[in-house]
């Protein structure tokens, strides 16, 4: 029997009666990572790591939740169950299962390069590999974080030597938390969002170092924003929330930004290709670290990567899910246009 299978509700471990990232409500849910495609309201009990919990408080309430540590083990019905780091987010986690001898892991989301805010990403041995394909076509491939975010600063500088805002659209957990914590943040003073600063705060309860910010409504005077950077979540990009900022250039930090026009179709002046998933070298990588001999592709580019893997000799199929309301539902149409 199958250690995960794809059920309406979400993926479902029926030797452990628990249901991972599940997208209807569940008895017990096992979350890989904060973001709403994956934590969902309405199950009776949630599992998660530890550095996940203020997350989900945050945006589910008074639900019912327990902690892990990455690599503490617990029983959970018949099977043995771990969280394992992601790299995606502040808590994002793998999720290993073992049952009679045979080990399951599933990615969530998750990306390889390091990026100082959450766990570097670990790969996990197992048999049977559930991996995302978020960027899975190999037009995908990042640039060091080191190298993006000097063109952030760059670009930052340049306008703030011209007395212009810098407004930079970045989802507001991971992303903006990322942009934050490797900015060169001497450039001039940062604002946020009232959709992101909270999010701040939970990173910095969890001891992640982040720079001083202010919530954008707390700025006085005139020229409050001349030589600012402001981080704010996309869904801000072209409302009336912008008029407070006077003369300022805007940016988009996602990996979509690869994708040459995308940057025009968003409407912004930079695109800064950033991404929390990772990438087609990254994807690869991952996979052949688990020495798993099947691989099951979730949300993304899941023809492409499966048929590449097959073609690689390895056991690769597709699994429905409902994921990708993140990053992956904001590029899909990008990525139709693109490809």
């Amino acid at each position: 029997m199958d250690l995960i299978v794809a059920t309406p509700e979400g993926l479902y471990c029926p030797a452990g009666d628990f249901h991972v990232d599940p997208w209807r409500p569940v008895a017990r849910a096992v979350i890989t990572h904060g973001h709403s495609d994956h934590a969902r309201w309405g199950s009776q009990a949630y599992l998660c790591h530890k550095d996940s919990a203020p997350i989900l408080r945050k945006r589910l309430g008074g639900v019912s939740i327990e902690t892990l540590n990455y690599g503490a083990r617990i029983e959970v019905g018949g099977v043995a169950l771990s969280l394992h780091p992601a790299g995606h987010v502040l808590g994002s986690a793998q999720v290993r299962v073992e049952c009679g001898g045979e080990v399951w892991v599933v990615s969530g989301d998750y990306k390889t390069e390091p990026d100082n805010v959450s766990a570097p990403f670990e790969p996990v041995r197992c048999n049977v590999f559930i991996t995302e394909s978020t960027f899975g076509l190999p037009i995908y491939r990042w640039r060091k974080q080191a190298e993006v975010m000097a063109d952030v600063d760059a670009w930052w500088r340049q306008n703030a030597a011209a007395g212009r805002a810098s407004v930079a659209f970045a989802y507001g957990l991971g992303k903006a938390q990322r942009l934050l914590a490797n900015v060169d943040a001497s450039v001039g003073p940062i604002y946020c969002h009232g959709a992101v600063e909270p999010i701040n705060e939970v990173y910095r309860a969890q001891g992640v170092p982040l720079p001083a910010t202010k919530l954008v409504s707390q700025a006085s005077g005139r020229n409050a924003f001349a030589g600012a950077l402001i981080i704010a979540p996309p869904s801000a990009a072209a409302s009336p929330w912008m008029r407070r900022f006077g003369d300022y250039s805007d940016a988009f930090a996602s990996g979509w930004m690869q994708i040459r026009g995308n940057r025009r179709r968003r409407g912004v002046d930079q695109g800064f290709a950033l991404s929390d998933h990772a990438d087609w070298p990254g994807l690869l990588e991952a996979i052949h670290a688990t020495g798993a001999e099947r691989v099951y592709a979730t949300h993304g580019s899941v023809g492409a990567l499966t048929r590449y893997l097959r073609e690689s000799g390895l056991d690769a199929r597709e699994m429905h899910t409902e994921y990708g309301e993140e990053e992956a539902e904001s590029g899909a149409a990008e990525t139709e246009a693109a490809t």
